[in-house]
């Protein structure tokens, strides 16, 4: 699968309009096509332009979506159109970096341009805009975009005047949003979240296909419909069905963290491991470490684990390493995740060898503590439940994992939860035994969670 290039949004005047200083007119159109559209692509990026998905001229919720979710912008000021200067205010609003303005010379603009660092370019006479000034204005634009990528990937350059002068302001979480809390983020047609939540809830192939159908070309629809009907075909196990709705997404929503980390979470359930991890480890190279990217990467390692055990013990072993090693790192990066971190733990117990178990007992605590403290903060999910089943497991507390099945058990919500909890502890009884350590009290808690899961596969 070949890595995505960047989006670059260009924030610009659409066709012809009349230059306030000469009165003559400009016509962006051949701007854009004749540099800036080039530039981006000499650049590796992906120009997407404002003006191809407006709706009646007004600023819309898709047009907020992309000037948020493009990893790249750039504004062109010149005429002082008060869309462009908006747009660019949510923009610096929203990213600290990684938007350039950009503005004929010959303009006065209505403020100082000092802190952005705006690139000018020159029209010809009359305001043509000719070859001349096309190949000066794409190699400038060119160069900039360049230097803008280096410095998004050292993680600096701040050109937002908002994140220089404000030291303390936060951007918000905008792209790397968990998966299991977008739904709650994103307000969007009422209508069709019932009708997919309900489709959700009764198992209903037919209804989520006549949903997707009935949507038709999804450059148009609200991104939140997208994700949902995305995670609903999750919710289904429909890995091909998440797969081929991804090639027809809005390129914007393909950059996203959040669905290229659930394209290789579906490409891995699918068997198509080597293709997950490009995807994942794209989104790394993006992003740096993250508790969510790396607690996938772990899971594709422990499928080919599991795959290997059934041939080559020693290739088995390297496929356990690697999967400790990126669970492991998911739970440095973000020790508030207690996903990573009760997955490594595990594979250490199963693992088995003094110096893992050693590593295991260090780590338990601190996992634990990891899920407690959401727990004060948060409504509890099937996942903080498993967790702490797990760990009372991992503890050999019978009477606390008891406990804590009866709470799991009740928060289930879409079949593979239990029946990924059951294949752990699955590992877990296999390798105790292996070391002589029987615990008749576990086949009780697997068979309860393999029974739930079938059940929920039948609603």
């Amino acid at each position: 699968m070949i890595p995505l290039q960047p989006l670059c949004f260009v924030l610009m005047p659409f066709g012809t309009k009349r230059d306030p200083v000469t009165t003559l007119e400009i016509n962006f159109d051949v701007i854009y096509d004749q540099a800036i559209r080039p530039a981006i692509e000499a650049a590796s990026m992906v120009a997407v332009r404002a003006d191809e998905e407006r709706t009646g001229g007004i600023i819309h919720k898709p047009m907020f979506e992309r000037l948020l979710l493009c990893d790249f912008a750039i504004a062109d000021l010149t005429t002082g159109n008060p869309n462009v200067y908006y747009e660019l205010g949510v923009r610096h609003a929203t990213r600290p970096s990684t938007t350039l303005a950009i503005f004929a010379d010959q303009q006065r603009l209505p403020f100082d341009l000092n802190f952005l660092r705006a690139l000018p370019y020159r029209l010809g006479e009359g305001n043509r805009f000719g070859g001349r000034e096309a190949s000066e204005l794409m190699s400038n634009l060119t160069r900039r975009l360049m230097d803008l990528k280096n410095l998004a990937r050292e993680q600096g350059g701040v050109d937002s005047p908002l994140f220089q002068l404000l030291t303390d302001y936060k951007a918000p979480e905008i792209a790397h949003l968990k998966t299991d809390v977008f739904r709650d983020r994103v307000q969007y047609s009422a209508g069709l979240k019932s009708e997919l939540a309900r489709a959700r809830e009764l198992g209903n192939l037919e209804a989520v296909e006549q949903i997707e159908s009935a949507l038709g070309d999804l450059d148009s629809i609200e991104m939140g419909v997208l994700v949902d009907l995305f995670l609903t075909w999750r919710a289904l196990s429909k890995w091909d069905r998440m797969i081929a709705l991804y090639e027809r997404l809005p390129l914007a929503l393909k950059r996203t963290i959040l669905i290229r980390e659930q394209l290789g979470f579906a490409l891995n359930r699918a068997g198509r491991r080597e293709d997950a991890l490009r995807v994942l480890e794209s989104v790394l190279q993006d992003q740096g470490p993250s508790s969510e990217t790396l607690g996938l990467i772990g899971r594709i390692y422990k499928d080919q684990w599991m795959e290997a055990r059934k041939g080559s013990e020693r290739m088995a072993r390297g496929y356990l390493a690697k999967a400790i090693e990126a669970y492991s790192r998911g739970f440095e990066a973000d020790s508030r995740d207690a996903y990573p971190g009760i997955n490594a733990i595990t594979m250490l117990d199963v693992q088995g060898d003094p110096e893992s178990l050693k590593r295991k007992s260090e780590l338990l605590p601190v996992v634990r503590f990891a899920v407690m403290q959401r727990l004060k903060g948060a409504k509890p999910i099937y996942w903080d439940y498993a967790t702490l089943l797990e760990l009372a497991v991992l503890e050999e507390n019978q009477d606390e994992a008891l406990r804590y099945l009866s709470s799991a058990l009740a928060n289930v919500r879409e079949p593979w939860e239990a029946a990924t909890t059951a294949n752990n502890l699955k590992f877990v009884q296999e390798a105790r035994l292996s070391r002589e350590l029987p615990q008749p009290w576990l086949d009780e808690i697997i068979k309860e969670l393999v029974s739930r899961s079938a059940a929920a596969a039948k609603r």
